[in-house]
């Protein structure tokens, strides 16, 4: 044990106040996984007492010490300083954080306690701080078509949306789209759409529509009667029109593109949003919207890309869009018997296809087995298959806003040697010659009885 001083070796303190400064050097932006030091410095002409290092959270009402040292057991000793001189020392301490992460980011201070130089018994007070900035580059980029699956209209024009969706980053990244390798200048679309009037991204407008496609009677009906509607949308899209007059007869229905009037270059409108995410991070959403123009946007490649500090390149995602064409379908079983689950399904395309098609099944000049005239979905499902279908034809419409594009398949039902001929009904199910001696003893019997 080290022995106290006698009182004739106990330092003298001059009445002079101690002298203490405290900075924390700055830091840039870091990124997450990098290794960081922290460096407090300080300036005094007094003994050290204490340094403390802290975290701060929850907007400065909490604070987490990581680091302290103290000087009172501290086996760090040295020679009592000669406090009849007046010296500055300079002290430097350093906190290392060895891979930092996102939940690192924030204010960190440095406090530094130095004794009096007047009494052992006060301790003068000081502190630094910093702000640690933890940049996270995304870690994930997508681009997907909005209001999808939805059919292709050969009569009427129709906005389109792409949407951007950036995950994982911190900041926010810079977004934006381009349109076979060159830069899209979009106008910036305001927020909420609501301050546009009625218009809505997918909804219609009738100068866009092809009247040579279009019945005379729904012409009529949007050229007279009733209050014109005053609310436009963003120029260069369409906008919202009654549903009720959009129903087009089948016989008006035409395989070539219609004669749209569109300018000669599409006017593209630009919506940037970011949502703060629980970790830290924000998840950004960029929408790209015009009117599609099936003619010159199918086989089109559009490509969102990513400007963010912490990358050293651009991230980017690209689509081309892509009418359907040419569906492969498989049935199982490849030999369908009478009472068989037949399924008929859409394994693919001749080409890759984007958005994806919107899927609709008929069955050629009848209805389909459960009495419905349609059936949306990848696969057709008939089960317990009657004879009546054996050479049935159906149709597979398979469509996107770029294009529609039809097949067929037709069934072939073969006998099954385990239900003889004749005993299934219309909807499939089997009766057994058993079953028919049974119903027509019974009716002899009621006939006898009543004779």
């Amino acid at each position: 044990m080290r022995a106290s001083p006698s009182p004739s070796h106990v330092p003298f303190f001059p009445s002079v106040a101690a002298y203490l400064t405290v900075s924390i050097e700055p830091l840039p932006p870091v990124v997450v996984g990098d290794a960081v030091t922290l460096k407090c410095n300080f300036k005094t002409d007094g003994k050290m007492r204490e340094i403390v290092w802290y975290r701060v959270t929850d907007g400065g009402t909490i604070k987490q010490k990581i680091f302290t040292f103290d000087a009172m057991f501290s086996t760090n000793f040295s020679h009592m300083e000669n406090y009849r001189k007046r010296e500055d020392l300079v002290y430097q301490s350093t906190v290392r954080l060895p891979e930092v992460r996102i939940s690192d980011n924030g204010p960190y201070e440095c406090h530094v306690g130095i004794y009096d130089r007047a009494t052992w018994e006060k301790v003068v007070l000081a502190s630094g701080n910093i702000f640690l900035n933890v940049m996270a580059p995304p870690t994930s980029i997508s681009v997907i078509a909005a209001d999808t699956p939805a059919p292709f209209s050969r009569y009427q024009a129709q906005n389109f949306t792409l949407v951007c969706v950036v995950s994982g980053g911190k900041p926010a990244p810079l977004v934006y789209f381009k349109r076979d390798g060159e830069p899209i200048e979009a106008t910036p679309l305001p927020e909420p759409p609501a301050a546009t009037g009625n218009w809505a991204p997918r909804n219609l407008l009738h100068r866009d529509l092809d009247d040579t496609k279009v019945p005379q009677s729904v012409a009529e009906g949007e050229m007279g009667g009733g209050p014109p509607n005053t609310a436009e949308p963003p120029r260069g899209l369409v906008a919202e029109r009654d549903p009720t007059t959009e129903a087009i007869p089948e016989t008006v229905v035409s395989r070539e593109f219609p004669r749209w009037v569109h300018v000669a270059e599409p006017i593209y409108y630009f919506r940037h949003t970011h949502v703060p995410i629980s970790d830290g991070t924000v998840e950004a959403r960029a929408t790209l919207t015009w009117t599609l123009n099936p003619q010159i946007d199918n086989e089109a490649l559009f490509s969102c890309e990513v400007k963010h500090p912490a990358l050293s390149m651009p991230m980017q995602s690209e689509v081309t869009l892509v009418a359907p064409k040419g569906p492969k379908i498989i049935m199982t079983p490849v030999r369908a018997r009478v009472g068989d689950t037949v399924r008929i399904l859409v394994q693919g395309f001749q080409n890759e296809v984007f958005p994806e098609p919107l899927f609709t099944w008929t069955r050629v000049g009848s209805r389909l087995l459960d009495g419905s005239a349609e059936h949306a979905g990848k696969e057709l499902v008939l089960e317990r298959v009657p004879a009546e279908l054996n050479g049935s034809m159906y149709r597979c419409t398979a469509q996107n806003p770029l294009g529609s594009t039809d097949t067929h398949t037709r069934l072939i039902v073969f006998e099954n040697p385990n239900i003889p001929r004749g005993t299934e009904d219309s909807n499939g199910s089997v009766t057994s010659h058993r079953s028919f001696r049974l119903v027509l003893a019974l009716t002899l019997t009621v006939i006898l009885e009543l004779t």
